[in-house]
């Protein structure tokens, strides 16, 4: 989530990067809308991993769209220091938006995640998700709540197949171009530990089509990473 452009009549682009919830508002009804960044995270069940996450959405109205998103370019080193490299998995989404009132927002999303990635990068299994989203403001932020459930295609002996996340975020303007997010997310999983991150991050609006963003995450858990940097932008494409 980010602060576009106050007043500006020119469209505006709809961040949802770099938190883990996602807005309920689609973007720009007609114009595709592209995510791209760089991560890097470290701890957890693996030594550090690198990543290139990429984004498109695309909506038909103002109530449905479409999403499919990959890490361009994925590089794990894991605890036993074998490290892989290549494409990611492939997340594919359909999305709808409800205006329930005049400041309150409700979204769906259901989502399939399918193993395009090498073993040694992801699961090698597809996962469904269904995220419901309700998204508000207080005063000039916005808030974002998400919470869904995922059907996993690998799990442990004993471990149960469906997960459940969370995420709460908010967005906070500093001045017109400049805004402050923050961000508590997590997993939990009967027969595995749950897990949970705080994230942090500023976003700059280099006009109303362009947002830039940066931040960190920092990870609780023993399987949760221990710290994430990041960096990307938002641009939204079309007349």
């Amino acid at each position: 989530m980010a602060a576009g452009v106050a007043g500006a009549e020119e469209p505006e682009a709809t961040p949802y990067r770099p938190t883990v919830s996602n807005p309920a508002a689609l973007p720009v009804p007609g114009m595709p809308e592209i995510e791209l960044g760089g991560l890097h995270t470290s701890g957890g069940s693996e030594q550090q991993r690198d990543g290139v996450p990429f984004l498109a959405k695309y909506a038909f109205n103002a109530d449905w769209g479409v999403m499919a998103g990959a890490d361009l370019y994925d590089r794990a080193i894991s605890l036993d220091g074998i490290e892989a490299n290549g494409f990611g998995d492939t997340l594919l989404t359909v999305k709808h938006h409800h205006d329930l009132f005049e400041n309150l927002e409700l979204g769906f999303e259901a989502s399939v995640k399918l193993p395009s990635a090498k073993y040694a990068l992801g699961s090698g299994r597809t996962d469904e998700t269904l995220n419901g989203i309700v998204s508000t403001r207080l005063g000039s932020a916005a808030v974002d709540i998400n919470l869904g459930v995922t059907r996993l295609g690998a799990y442990g002996e004993g471990e149960n197949r469906y997960q459940v996340t969370w995420a709460a975020a908010i967005a906070q303007p500093v001045t017109e171009r400049w805004a402050l997010s923050a961000e508590m997310s997590g997993t939990d999983r009967q027969g595995t530990r749950g897990t949970a991150q705080f994230l942090a991050a500023l976003s700059y609006a280099l006009n109303t089509r362009i947002v830039l963003d940066g931040g960190f995450a920092l990870g609780v858990g023993s399987t949760a990473q221990n710290l994430s940097l990041f960096t990307g932008m938002t641009m939204l494409l079309g007349d």
